[in-house]
């Protein structure tokens, strides 16, 4: 089953646990949120809306809220010593979508609980005497400057004169 939904001033089509970056919604990570301008539900039968489907929603998950690559809008005029140099990040929200509804349903699939990081586990340390020095020798090297090599010696001028300047 897919729709095709309309936020942000553009249209999506979208299907169940697809992922997919929208124009800025609100919404904290986590939350639930509905779209309710669904224009198209199509599967078995397509219905479509006209011009949204009525009593159709499509319920999605907020995964995060984010700021995309920074767009430089320089201007300049030539010849006239005017220059404009602005930046710009659009922000967006990244949603998974959860479920498309009809009839107007409530969303039954609540936000999917965060996994918890694995505890970090120490790394394998050597058994004996190595486990115990410090590393202070490393440290020392690192702060030795490089040995500079010296300058070559450039080849000595040619001794004799030519024709010309003997006369």
């Amino acid at each position: 089953m897919f729709a095709v939904i309309k936020t942000g001033g553009k249209q999506y089509r979208v299907a169940a646990e697809d992922k997919l970056k929208v124009e800025k919604v609100a919404g904290a990570p986590g939350e639930i949120i509905q779209f309710g301008e669904v224009l198209v539900v199509g599967g078995d039968n397509v219905t479509l809306g006209s011009p949204t489907v009525s009593g159709a929603s499509v319920a999605a998950e907020v995964l995060d809220q984010g700021r995309g690559p920074k767009v430089i809008a320089f201007k300049k005029r030539r010849r006239k010593n005017s220059r404009r140099k602005r930046g710009h990040r659009q922000e967006f929200t990244l949603i998974r979508i959860t479920e498309i509804l009809t009839d107007g349903a409530k969303p039954t699939v609540t936000a999917r609980p965060k996994r918890e990081p694995k505890p970090a586990e120490t790394a394998a340390q050597p058994a004996g005497d190595e486990a115990e020095k410090p590393k202070a020798k490393a440290k020392t090297k690192a702060k030795a400057a490089p040995a500079k090599k010296p300058a070559a010696k450039k080849p000595a001028a040619a001794k004799s004169k030519s024709k010309r300047q003997k006369k």
